[in-house]
């Protein structure tokens, strides 16, 4: 069914909801996703949102899982649930810091390759990982607040880029890592 949503009024915009089942408990996507709050918004706020989501949902696949759980080598590559989010939280510093904002990575403190973002030190946890990524995800919104999607961005090495592709290229890595971690996650839990 196609539904043109710019003649709803809010209520029966509120009433096009979708139960989800999350670990066991049925709410609204509307609950989980910010992104459905902006279904008539500009390209931007929408953008934004859904980095959020991803963002905010990478995260939340550690809830409830231990120190040992979090760093469990489920697949024959070194993946593991905390190394996906200490890698998209590299991986938001590279194109936030490095590509908008200029820095090396060098500079940045920063490894070089993607593969060794992966690598947990002995001092990684949950705590000083999710820190880690909350910090890098408020400095990307102050590294782009002023800035339009249209603004080239000259800090990576591979080249300028408009500030919509890096959105949509730390979307597209954001949404591919997390369901990484659903299934890493699916495999820890019992039953």
């Amino acid at each position: 069914m196609l539904i043109d949503w710019r003649g709803l009024t809010q209520q029966e915009h509120e009433s096009w909801t979708v139960d989800v089942a999350v670990d066991g408990a049925i709410g609204s996507i509307g609950d989980l996703m910010g992104s459905f709050d902006v279904l008539l918004d500009d390209e931007r706020t929408q953008l934004e949102a859904f980095i959020e989501d991803y963002r905010n949902a990478i995260e939340a696949t550690l809830e409830g899982l231990t120190e040992e759980q979090v760093r469990r080598r489920l697949v024959p590559s070194a993946t593991t649930l905390l190394g996906l989010l200490k890698h998209v939280t590299w991986m938001q510093r590279v194109w936030f810091e490095e590509c908008v904002s200029g820095g090396s990575r060098r500079e940045l403190g920063l490894v070089q390759s993607p593969g060794e973002s992966f690598r947990l030190a002995a001092d990684d946890t949950i705590a000083s990982v999710r820190a880690a990524h909350q910090e890098a995800c408020a400095t990307a919104r102050g590294a782009v607040a002023d800035m339009p999607l249209d603004a080239v961005a000259t800090g990576h090495r591979a080249g300028p880029r408009t500030l919509r592709w890096v959105y949509l290229q730390v979307l597209r890595e954001l949404a591919h890592h997390c369901g990484h971690a659903d299934i890493l996650r699916e495999q820890l839990l019992p039953g």
